[in-house]
């Protein structure tokens, strides 16, 4: 048989897609919010409270520092970043990332420490990869980072679950890493301050964290993007400062502190005083994987030396008083919402985890379907905690306008009520 153009049919096509990269995409944050927002109901006229993504650069009163703003016409106009980037990063920007951790550190970096990425996602990637190994086994942190799951299930690298504790300010449960952790364990990992819990680890926990690594024989994989967003009791303690006690990399980037997650400029950093992981090839690895990946964009490294030496403290300051102001308008507002808990007041990042009380509803299944209504009845969108790894749960973004986040948390006990059961 012939088809209409006179060729003959294939007689089977080879390509398939790809499975596994669909179902770990489906349940990234992007990928769920998406589905959320394909709920809303599009003839409500009133705007759309987001309170589901850590992304508050929608709004006047997060408005980045001037100092960056400048830095970044001034490297474009300068024409010397126009070019291809160098594998592991401009060195004039390696160098001042380094001198910047190195401010919360007991020792110095060096430059050569320092692997800037395109974001912090693509510092996460690159990890996961090199660590990836037949039969070897990652510990991630439930709840957590869904990309961290993503890319481990894309790389066949097998993920095993350790808890955070609700009850002790979600510290890690550090006797279910003892026993989920075998001789194929290659890595922990943990993110500090906390997405998605709004919590702050204490020194004396980094330590005991640090020191099971060590017993273990792995290292720690510390997601620090939300570094210095701390407003509560416990300050900001980098997992570098216990690099000398067992290897650590720490993963950041401007996304967040200058509110700027659209300039994609990250790093991936080595902590390791007594050079355990240059022994074992995983730096080389980086390197080799970052050969073949992109880079971030020069003009943005270009401007890295001056973001990060000139913002002044008085910026820092103002972000972190208005993300605890509204932390605080989030945490009190919730106890008056029926069907919701929040366990503990947020002390860091963006973020803050609540439980559903499935009890009290007359028609909500599940964190997804509670979710998807919310979106179509009162255009408040949220994340479902099914995503990070709690079902049942939720995690609310209270980084906006605060007006906004008080209209959001109006609209959240409005629905709550109308779908609550009756006394």
């Amino acid at each position: 048989m012939e088809m209409e153009n006179g060729s003959s049919p294939a007689k089977s096509w080879g390509f398939r897609a790809n499975p596994e990269l669909i179902m770990s995409s489906d349940n990234t944050v992007r990928g769920v919010l998406y589905m959320i927002r394909s709920k809303l109901n599009q003839l409500d006229t009133r705007p759309i409270i987001p309170l589901g993504h850590g992304d508050p650069s929608a709004f006047p009163c997060f408005r980045t520092t001037q100092v960056a703003e400048d830095a970044i016409v001034e490297s474009l106009r300068s024409a010397k970043f126009n070019g291809y980037s160098p594998t592991d990063g401009i060195l004039p920007a390696r160098r001042a990332v380094a001198e910047y951790l190195s401010k919360d550190l007991p020792y110095e970096l060096s430059p050569d420490d320092v692997f800037l990425t395109l974001g912090c996602v693509q510092a996460i990637q690159t990890i996961i990869t090199v660590l990836t190994n037949p039969k070897a086994n990652i510990l991630l942190p439930r709840p957590g980072f869904p990309h961290y799951e993503a890319f481990a299930k894309a790389c066949h690298l097998e993920v095993r679950h350790f808890d955070l504790l609700p009850d002790k300010d979600w510290e890690v449960d550090l006797d279910s890493v003892n026993t989920l952790a075998d001789e194929n364990t290659v890595a922990m990992v943990i993110i500090n301050p906390g997405n998605p819990c709004g919590n702050v680890f204490t020194y004396q926990h980094l330590q005991k964290v640090a020191e099971t690594a060590k017993k273990l024989g792995i290292l720690v994989i510390s997601d620090e993007v939300y570094d210095h967003l701390a407003f509560g009791k416990n300050p900001f303690v980098p997992m570098g400062t216990f690099g000398s006690i067992t290897p650590v990399i720490t993963l950041g980037s401007i996304s967040k502190r200058w509110i700027v997650p659209g300039w994609r400029l990250g790093w991936l950093v080595i902590n390791d005083p007594n050079g355990i992981l240059k022994q074992h090839g995983i730096i080389d690895c980086i390197t080799a994987y970052l050969n073949i990946s992109a880079d971030a964009p020069t003009f943005i490294q270009g401007a890295i030396p001056d973001i990060l030496a000139k913002t002044k403290d008085d910026f820092f300051l103002k972000i972190v008083n208005i993300i605890k102001d509204c932390a605080n308008i989030c945490y009190e507002g919730i106890q008056d919402v029926p069907g919701i808990i929040c366990p503990t007041r947020p002390e860091g990042s963006m973020f803050v985890m609540v439980k559903l009380d499935l009890s009290i509803f007359v028609d909500i299944k599940d964190d997804v379907d509670f979710c998807f209504k919310l979106a179509r009845e009162e255009s408040v969108i949220i994340l479902p905690g099914m995503s990070v790894g709690l079902n049942n749960w939720l995690r609310v973004t209270f980084a906006i306008e605060p007006s906004a986040l008080e209209e959001g948390i109006k609209r959240l006990k409005a629905f709550c009520e109308r779908h609550s059961k009756k006394p």
